[in-house]
């Protein structure tokens, strides 16, 4: 199995996803508050900001676990609500989570077809499988084991690449990591750093949450601030200094 490239994209203004007022509250706690916020087709879009600021309560939103109170969620251009995790994947979001969503007592090649297997005559196509995931693994450059080997005996950097070859080996447009590199070290970080890279290369929108911000400096073309539920400023990477992006977390400097 060949590593599916996102679809081409042509330039244009339209955002592969978009947050248009997006709110949503849990009894009388507002999570999200008239959140607005783009991520460009073909980029690495980071989602910055301190804990409880709403980040992965938005990207829950974006992939399917919360539905918004009020608001609207377009994905390439057309509005969108996902009931599921799986009806978003289907629409090509795929989301790394800080868990992974890993079974540690399956292999590798079964965590990459959990829920995705193949069948021959009404039985699992172990080998099919098997051949594919080896390829998906190969093909992405990863640093693990043989497909067979159990999760539970891979490295930290290890488990995180399974679980981005996951999300990229199945025709995404859009790969969605909440801090994929917050539990590991410098080499295993420069590791997934790069699967990151390639996923950008490769035609895929990357859309990053980190509190690492020389990562976001290094990766991202364009950042987002969220406090206190609501998202305060946007800035293109290149027009912005890490210094900048401490201010606006912090309110010291408003947008």
């Amino acid at each position: 199995m060949k590593l599916e490239k996102a679809p081409s994209q042509t330039q244009t203004t339209t955002p592969l996803l978009e947050a248009r007022g997006v709110s949503l509250s849990f009894g009388n706690v507002r999570a999200l508050v008239d959140v607005d916020v783009t991520v460009a087709p073909g980029e690495v879009t980071a989602l910055v900001g301190d804990n409880g600021a709403g980040k992965s309560t938005l990207v829950r939103c974006f992939s399917g676990v919360h539905a918004p109170d009020s608001g609207e969620i377009l994905f390439d251009g057309n509005p969108v609500r996902f009931p599921s995790p799986e009806s978003a994947r289907e629409a090509g979001i795929e989301t790394v989570h800080q868990n992974l969503a890993l079974v540690e007592d399956l292999t590798v090649w079964q965590n990459l077809f959990l829920n995705r297997e193949h069948t021959r005559f009404g039985f699992l196509d172990r080998r099919r499988m098997r051949r594919e995931a080896q390829k998906m693994v190969s093909e992405l450059a990863v640093n693990v084991p043989q497909v067979t080997s159990k999760v539970r005996r891979l490295s930290g950097g290890q488990r995180q690449a399974v679980a981005i070859c996951r999300a990229a080996g199945f025709s995404s447009q859009l790969v969605i990591m909440d801090e994929p590199t917050a539990a590991l070290g410098v080499q295993e970080t420069a590791r997934v750093e790069e699967l990151i890279v390639r996923l950008k290369d490769e035609g895929h929108a990357v859309l990053l949450i980190s509190h690492n911000f020389d990562q976001v400096m290094r990766l991202s073309q364009q950042v987002w601030v969220m406090r206190a539920g609501r998202c305060v400023a946007g800035r293109r990477t290149d027009a912005t200094t890490g210094q900048e992006i401490v201010g606006l977390i912090t309110g010291a400097i408003q947008d």
